[in-house]
């Protein structure tokens, strides 16, 4: 058709922006005037139709001409077509048995060995709990033969304010036991704790027996162990308090061995009872932050109620000053027991313990965590400086009550003031028991408790004086 000459223009039908409302304007202003008020549409529509049947003429020849190459053409199309389809059938099938053999090959092994995974791994949590139970039963067991080691009994029956038993065994032994209840109940609160997603106890808190072991035993235990510390570290005494107008008798030196040995138990227990900080980066790697509360408010109540036991007597005394002679040697053995505390905490270390890492460096002692938390450098200057911070207020009322009191005060201020130097230098040293068993301290020397002994004495003659 491109070589034959026509006056159709074929290229304006085939342009893409052919318009066919345009064509029809352009011929319809062709074959009209402007001017014309009725238009001619006939000449328009007959040159279209003129050209539609050019064009159906020219299709109908071409078709006409080219019938057989066209049929060849759509035949071999439709060949190709098949063997194309054929192909892909082929491929298809081939894809399919590809798939059932993967499927029969590996789809199913591997949802064979998903199952064989899921129950090995539940096997796997079943051994490691059956482990975990297993271990605390044996350090309940354990604990429980501690337990009766401690208090002389066959099993564990403590009540919940620690009341003691009888205990046969003698008191280093009985300490030691102590002792190694104490680790044994670390060890398995340890367990017990760690129940977080692959932790050692994980799914414990789970088990029956594990839940009455706890309750039923580790909390009596721990309640037990607890107050045998404290009630070790609360009747701590290695002076001598001489009775009414009795001799005095020295502890021999089993006794302040002993002595010695239940504060050291006592400490250690509640150092190793003492709660733990939370669970952090810092804390787990180093374990500095870890500060034994339990054992510095036990060492506290102590060295409280010291002071306030040696005031109310003190109080008591001056307004009878006939018993003062009996009650200042009373101070100064109280005095002398907090020395010999602070010299034995100087030279324990903190025993090990088994949920804290040890540190590259050497930690702190347990004398230096206490002054610490007292804000002091020495337990004996604390002990006599809080002593005359609250005495001056006492001897401040029997003076200001007056009577005889009172005048027996003012009219023996020279013997006070001996008996109170006397007694703040008699109760600054060691007691005789302990020599020997510690290291004396560098503060020891009675020169350097002047201070002390002026202050105590300005807390009472200074007052009666005004």
């Amino acid at each position: 058709m491109a070589g034959e000459p026509s006056y159709i223009d074929y290229e304006a039908f085939l342009d893409p922006d052919f318009s066919p409302a345009s064509f029809a304007n352009s011929l319809v202003v062709a074959t009209n005037n402007a001017t014309d008020t009725p238009l001619d549409l006939s000449t328009p529509l007959s040159r279209v139709l003129f050209d539609l049947q050019e064009i159906d003429t020219h299709i109908h020849t071409l078709t006409t001409k080219s019938a057989l190459p066209l049929l060849t053409h759509t035949r071999d199309q439709t060949d190709a077509a098949s063997k194309i389809l054929n192909q892909a059938d082929e491929q298809i099938a081939s894809v399919s048995q590809g798939y059932e053999r993967l499927e029969r090959e590996v789809l199913r092994k591997w949802k064979a060995a998903e199952e064989a995974r899921v129950a090995t791994e539940n096997s796997l949590a079943t051994v490691r709990l059956a482990r975990a139970v297993a271990r605390c039963i044996a350090l309940g067991r354990q604990l429980e033969g501690q337990m009766a080691e401690v208090s002389g009994r066959s099993g564990v029956s403590g009540n919940a304010d620690g009341a003691l038993a009888p205990s046969s065994a003698t008191g280093r032994d009985d300490s030691r036991a102590l002792e190694r209840a104490a680790s044994t109940i670390v060890s398995l609160r340890r367990l017990l704790s760690d129940t977080g997603v692959g932790e050692e106890g994980f799914g414990l808190d789970r088990v029956k027996v594990i839940r009455a072991l706890k309750s039923e035993l580790l909390m009596p235990a721990e309640n037990l162990v607890r107050a045998r510390a404290q009630q070790a570290i609360n009747r701590f005494s290695l002076s001598t308090t001489p009775a009414s107008g009795a001799p005095s008798a020295q502890p021999s030196y089993k006794q302040a061995r002993d002595a010695r040995a239940r504060l050291v138990s006592g400490v250690n227990v509640l150092y190793l009872l003492s709660p733990l900080p939370a669970k952090s980066a810092r804390a787990q790697q180093e374990g500095t932050d870890f500060q034994p509360e339990l054992l510095l408010s036990t060492l506290q109540g102590y060295v409280q109620n010291t002071t306030v036991a040696s005031l109310n007597n003190l109080s008591r005394a001056l307004t009878m000053l006939p018993t003062l002679e009996r009650t200042l040697p009373d101070v100064s053995a109280r005095c002398q027991d907090l020395f010999a505390l602070e010299a034995i905490l100087n030279a324990v270390r903190p025993p090990s313990h088994p949920s804290l890492p040890q540190p590259s460096e050497p930690k702190l002692n347990i004398l230096q965590h206490l002054h610490a938390a007292l804000d002091t450098s020495s337990l004996p200057s604390y002990f006599w400086r809080s002593l005359a911070s609250s005495l001056s207020g006492r001897v401040q009322e029997i003076i200001h009550r007056g009577g005889v009191s009172a005048r027996t005060l003012r009219s023996n201020r020279d013997r006070l003031k001996t008996d109170i130097r006397d007694c703040v230098l008699r109760g600054s040293q060691l007691p005789p028991s302990a020599v020997g068993m510690e290291k004396r301290s560098a503060t020891e020397s009675q020169g350097n408790w002047e201070r002390e002994a002026a202050v105590m004495v300005s807390s009472v003659v200074g007052v009666v004086e005004r």
